[in-house]
């Protein structure tokens, strides 16, 4: 990898309050002394366009330290920087505009689009919070009206491969797969420097996965984005990351190239993951 990284993390902490420690002073309920260490203390880099794998079995820490990296999820301590910019000590005007440089898809569709928007207000409405930012950017981004949103909505359809007569139509009138594609359209709505793909193609029908698999590799050649995928599926990391690392209980135990980790790995977790993949 060269030049400076799209994401930067270094010693990211996250641990989750103990809710059975949790005691009540004056009626109000407080988190106590114990908790669960979700991640502790984890490193890495990714660089511009690169597709960095992240697997594990449940429970190891990928969702909290995707959420983390999002800042959809606390964070204890360490940094996440986008491009030099640490996240965590960012003012908040800054970090709304910073934001916008790194987008989230979710495991399940139908959970993660609004059942009340149509497609092309969800996929709009990262601009319109982008243009609520402001600046030069935000403009860009935002638009200036709402004609303008609905063209760059008809072009992200396009890109993600959906007919654009699918803008009218409500979540619960497409297939898991037009879905997930609409969730990959609204994430790229703010033109991103990285997007964190948690368990992306879970969710779907096997026949399906191959083709949004597809998709995500020709937008990270088309559009230069960097991708954080976490996926529990080796399969599907060894299809589309260049580089892996592997989280046990918290940590990140081994980290390299795609070929080099799945193929011949060095830490004894690693190879009882790879024994016991199907």
């Amino acid at each position: 990898m060269s030049g400076r990284p799209v994401l930067s993390v270094r010693d990211l902490v996250v641990r989750h309050p103990d809710r059975r420690a949790r005691r009540s002073i004056m009626g109000r309920w407080w988190a106590g002394a114990g908790g669960v260490e979700a991640v502790a203390g984890v490193s890495f880099e990714v660089g511009a366009g690169e597709v960095l794998g992240l697997v594990g079995e449940s429970g190891c820490g990928k969702s909290s330290l995707a959420r983390a990296v999002v800042r959809v999820g606390p964070a204890t301590s360490g940094s996440i920087s986008i491009d030099g910019e640490d996240l965590r000590a960012a003012p908040p005007d800054r970090l709304r505009a910073l934001r916008s440089q790194i987008q989230m898809v979710f495991q399940d569709p139908g959970s993660s689009l609004d059942p009340r928007r149509t497609v092309a207000s969800s996929v709009a409405e990262p601009m319109r919070a982008q243009a609520r930012v402001g600046g030069r950017r935000g403009r860009r981004l935002g638009g200036r009206s709402a004609a303008e949103r609905r063209d760059r909505v008809d072009q992200l359809l396009d890109a993600v491969g959906l007919d654009r007569s699918v803008a009218e139509a409500r979540p619960h009138q497409l297939s898991g797969g037009m879905g997930q594609r609409v969730a990959i359209a609204r994430a790229l709505a703010t033109s991103p420097r990285l997007v964190v793909l948690d368990e992306p193609v879970s969710a779907l029908d096997v026949s399906i996965q191959a083709d949004i698999l597809e998709l995500l590799g020709r937008l990270r050649t088309d559009r230069g984005v960097a991708f954080l995928l976490i996926s529990h599926d080796l399969s599907v990391v060894r299809h589309l990351a260049d580089r892996v690392a592997v989280m046990y209980l918290g940590r990140l135990v081994e980290i390299g190239p795609t070929a080099a980790v799945l193929g011949r790995p060095s830490h004894p977790y690693t190879r009882a993951l790879l024994a016991s993949a199907p």
